[in-house]
């Protein structure tokens, strides 16, 4: 597999357009830290990290309206990819739908929001665009 994080945004498509409670992927560090802010900022309901063979297993409660049973999540979109990777300077920071929606970036501090970056004062790579 040459895009592991890509991987891991088709998996979660998957299961929204399938209607699913719940969806299982392989776990890695840099997936972990995604779940992690998916799930601050609400996009997720709820997540837990099972350590079972060599690499482990993250398991998704993914969060649905319940009343219309629309998904939180509207659209993932990867950005950086393998063979383009797309890095910002801190006054470069996208907005994602004028700021309703969220992209996530790997900093020097770790894996955050572009608004969390925005107040650290650090740029990075640009992951994905949730929304």
């Amino acid at each position: 597999m040459t895009d592991p994080i890509a991987d891991y945004l088709t998996r979660l498509r998957n299961a929204i357009k399938a209607a699913h409670r719940i969806v299982e992927m392989p776990a890695s560090n840099i997936k972990k830290e995604i779940t992690k802010v998916l799930h601050d900022k609400g996009y997720i309901q709820n997540y837990k990290f099972e350590e079972n063979g060599p690499q482990g297993v993250i398991k998704i409660a993914l969060k649905y309206n319940p009343s219309t049973k629309q998904n939180a999540i509207v659209s993932l979109s990867r950005v950086s990819k393998p063979g383009l990777r797309k890095y910002v300077k801190h006054e470069d920071l996208p907005r994602v739908i004028n700021g309703l929606g969220i992209a996530i970036l790997s900093t020097s501090k770790g894996v955050m929001t572009d608004k969390e970056a925005r107040t650290e004062g650090v740029g990075g790579e640009v992951l994905c665009y949730v929304y």
